[in-house]
């Protein structure tokens, strides 16, 4: 079999085992393509899951991942207008076709598919569109609250919207706010990674009050952004934010063990490799401004394998 047609394959037995009628089967093969793509750490994870859910995994990223390249988008020719009537544009797509319970576009289909399968509350998605428009003006976050606020539409609701996937062992309510607090942690490590990045763009993902206390500030960052390198401010500042961020993986880890047992390996593996990248910046001496930092390949197929053991475990205790 060669290379290109064990994706195909591997493809075509998820949606078996998901029961995706043929006509949307098209829908999920584009968000699956999209998530092997462009999110590696995230469709790795994903690969320790049960076949059949992990097209609705894919359908949820393949709309977040739209949403995000409208936002960013870097043809100059786009104003801050333009982006934004995108973003109602499609926004407004998806409340029609939630109402309707279809969409003519593939992304939006298997979204809606998805999201009526597993009872996701659209609540969420409207949280999700505040935060992206607000990634369209606001440039700064000046207090940790002010930041939590964009981080609960951002990254928390991603969590949330995941959790009907996943499955839990008991409420579903018990384990949401471990949910958000992981997607919130996932998302903060984001920022520290892409400081110099998301400089670029013009944004600073960083509480403006807390750099403040080691005596940076966005001219300071951008100093560093241009040298390439952290001065001695810098650093202290992104070792401050990288043991809050930290704290925020140790509150939400007692939620794992919530989830439905075959669910747990895939993120437990996400929990693992995220968590490394706090650590790729702490032994890189906080260089986040001359690249792009990351958990190498062979390290994430590691932590991978590692987990095959429970996944199997998990998969036979079901079916006893």
């Amino acid at each position: 079999m060669d290379t290109g047609t064990w994706p195909r394959v591997a493809a075509r037995r998820e949606l078996d085992a998901a029961g995706v009628r043929p006509q949307l089967r098209p829908a999920y093969q584009r968000c699956r393509m999209l998530n092997a793509a462009h999110g590696r750490t995230y469709f790795l994870a994903t690969r320790l899951l049960a076949p059949q859910q992990r097209p609705s995994v894919h359908a949820l990223y393949g709309f977040a991942r739209w949403v995000d390249d409208i936002v960013d988008d870097t043809d100059r020719r786009r104003t801050v207008a333009d982006r934004q009537q995108a973003l109602d544009r499609l926004d407004g797509e998806l409340r029609a076709g939630l109402r309707a319970g279809s969409s003519d576009d593939p992304i939006l289909a298997a979204l809606i598919d998805t999201v009526t399968r597993h009872g996701i509350d659209p609540a969420l998605f409207t949280d999700f569109m505040a935060s992206m428009r607000m990634d369209l003006t606001v440039r700064a976050y000046p207090t940790r609250a002010a930041l939590d606020a964009y981080i609960h539409g951002s990254a928390a609701v991603i969590g949330l919207q995941l959790l009907p996937v996943l499955g839990t062992v008991g409420p579903a309510g018990e384990a949401e706010p471990y949910a958000a607090a992981l997607g919130g942690a996932f998302q903060l490590t984001n920022f520290l990674r892409d400081v110099g990045e998301d400089l670029d763009r013009g944004r600073v993902y960083l509480p403006m009050e807390e750099l403040a206390v080691f005596g940076v500030d966005r001219d300071r960052l951008a100093w560093c952004r241009e040298s390439g390198r952290p001065d001695r401010p810098v650093r202290r500042a992104l070792a401050d934010q990288v043991a809050r961020t930290r704290s925020k993986y140790r509150a939400a880890e007692p939620g794992i063990a919530l989830l439905a047992p075959w669910s747990r390996p895939c993120v437990r593996t996400a929990f693992t490799l995220y968590g490394e990248i706090l650590d790729r910046i702490v032994e890189s001496g906080y260089d986040v401004f001359r690249r792009r930092l990351a958990v190498s390949g062979p390290r994430r197929l590691e932590v991978a394998a590692g987990a095959l053991g429970s996944v199997v475990a998990a998969r036979l205790r079901r079916h006893v």
